[in-house]
């Protein structure tokens, strides 16, 4: 499997597995830390009816009653086909909370790539992304969406992101 996950030493870990951004909608990530500073695995079970993943482990989860859908992206600039993703998963979020399901997007600490994710559903259903983003860290922890490449996405607007990242595609 390929890399996915920015070094950020200097980041402290989640307080919790997973928090309620709104009704029905979490985040999380793979590892927490504990009170006593230990890093600590997250095995999902049954939960979540929908797991949105951007980042896989072994051995994680979800058990079989909830749907998985993954969707790996780095915790770096994105493609403008990663973009597409990332509104892909969005979108499907939303689906699933107009439905009535209780949705767990993750990755690896979740903090960015899942608030991403996370964010950009919450502005399909009406909120601006400052709010989005301000919520995410509010309820998630102040150090969600602290990649401030994934925060520009979303001022901008995702699809203004995807349109300039086919201008100027990555190596």
């Amino acid at each position: 499997m390929r890399k996915t996950r920015r070094r950020d030493r200097d980041v402290p870990g989640p307080q919790s597995p997973w928090d309620e951004i709104a009704p029905g909608l979490w985040m999380g990530g793979h590892y927490w830390t504990d009170a006593a500073g230990e890093l600590r695995p997250v095995v999902v079970e049954d939960e979540f009816d929908l797991v949105i993943s951007l980042f896989t482990r072994s051995g994680h989860g979800p058990g079989p009653r909830a749907e998985h859908v993954v969707g790996e992206v780095p915790d770096a600039a994105l493609t403008a086909d990663q973009l597409r993703t990332v509104q892909r998963l969005a979108r499907a979020a939303s689906l699933g909370l107009d439905s009535g399901l209780v949705i767990l997007v993750r990755c690896h600490s979740g903090y960015n790539r899942s608030g991403l994710v996370v964010a950009q559903c919450l502005v399909e259903r009406g909120l601006p992304a400052a709010e989005a983003i301000a919520l995410v860290r509010r309820r998630r922890s102040p150090w969600a969406l602290h990649n401030e490449t994934f925060a520009a996405y979303l001022a901008a607007g995702l699809d203004t992101a995807a349109l300039l990242a086919e201008l100027d595609p990555l190596p």
